[in-house]
């Protein structure tokens, strides 16, 4: 269930409840695409603050492959995870990983990035594979076509991802009793409006559970980025959950959420931690730069976080000097930490009725 708890002009602050437990939005998910939220204990995710997190179909059924996870009791029980987990189907990575593939009316046909094995996707089997996966929240299956594009392979594309939809849900509701977790469909349409429009028609007329916007963060930039999501997010059904897909740094998250949407996933706090790179303020440090070889100071003292209040940035840059893995994960916490604290700002700048004057005022630190 979802419930909109306050509003902020298009903002919203709501709470999605799962037999797993609650999510408070907006909400952003670390991203745990192969079963780990890499560098990181899925106690230590928590500790930061987050409430549940992403996973991704592609990879599992590639690495361990469904069968090992199946064995194991589903996802949760395979990492040892008791937060709800949301998965994506797998669209965008047979876009951007594969060696080899055929889209078709049926579904796709592509090869494995790791050995070259063949595989086969299809709207009906995405959903078997979540449900075998235990997913909490699960996507159906699309095609992310990339940026930029032109207007008529946007509109083919969004189409059959339109009928893959009507399969997905069909398939869903046909055998709810034995389905695991929600269902969220997804609206694509890349960066023409016309075209949103008639996917956000279309597919909220299949009653999903929440609905996705699709096709961003493909390089399209902040601006357009921001366009697209202005004329998309206030047009979906206010009762369910609006998710933001592979979205992003903090300022794209705060105009995301102006602009109406609850959820967010990106791989930016622990990618760019494993490389050094710790968010500070409204922007991120490179802590292997030389001019912190002697900063005793913390990362955050205000912060009631641990390794953000105690481990001095000239010590994680000798972590990373002598490429120990602690300073990885610290870092990685420390920017988890960060996002959290960051979607609890805007969480209560909403309720306050505050987020244009905390809008600005993140906007002008940059």
């Amino acid at each position: 269930a979802f419930k909109v708890l306050n509003k902020d002009h298009h903002a919203r602050r709501g709470l999605i409840q799962t037999h797993r437990g609650n999510i408070n939005t907006p909400a952003f998910m670390p991203v745990g695409t192969q079963a780990t939220v890499k560098a990181c204990t899925i106690d230590d995710v928590k500790k930061a603050g987050s409430e549940i997190i992403l996973s991704n179909t592609y990879h599992l059924m590639i690495r361990p492959g469904v069968d090992r996870i199946e064995s194991a009791g589903g996802l949760h029980n395979f990492m040892n995870c008791d937060l709800p987990i949301l998965t994506d189907s797998g669209g965008f990575q047979v876009m951007s990983l594969s060696k080899l593939r055929k889209i078709t009316e049926e579904g796709v046909n592509f090869q494995s990035h790791i050995d070259g094995s063949k595989h086969f996707l299809t709207p009906e089997n995405v959903v078997d594979f979540q449900n075998v996966i235990k997913s909490d929240i699960q996507m159906v299956l699309d095609e992310c076509i990339q940026f930029p594009e032109s207007y008529e392979n946007v509109k083919k594309s969004m189409e059959l991802s339109l009928r893959w939809a009507e399969r997905s849900r069909e398939y869903y509701i046909k055998n709810k009793k034995k389905i695991y977790g929600a269902q969220f469909g997804i609206i694509q349409g890349g960066v023409f409006e016309d075209l949103r429009k008639i996917s956000i028609s279309e597919t909220t007329q299949l009653d999903f559970d929440g609905y996705a916007i699709g096709g961003l963060a493909v390089g399209e930039g902040h601006e357009k980025m921001v366009e697209v999501v202005n004329y998309t997010a206030p047009q979906l059904p206010e009762n369910k959950v609006r998710y933001l897909m592979g979205v992003g740094r903090p300022r794209d998250i705060i105009e995301a959420v102006y602009r109406g949407v609850d959820i967010f996933d990106c791989v930016i706090p622990t990618r760019e931690g494993r490389h050094g790179l710790a968010y500070v303020g409204s922007g991120s440090i490179n802590l292997k730069n030389s001019k912190f070889e002697n900063d005793l100071s913390p990362l955050n003292e205000k912060s009631d976080y641990f390794v953000s209040n105690k481990y001095s940035k000239s010590y994680l840059n000798h972590l990373l000097k002598i490429k120990d893995p602690l300073g990885s994960i610290l870092i990685s916490l420390h920017n988890l930490h960060y996002y959290y604290s960051l979607m609890r700002d805007i969480r209560r700048s909403i309720e306050d009725g505050n987020l244009d004057n905390y809008r600005e005022d993140f906007n002008n630190k940059n």
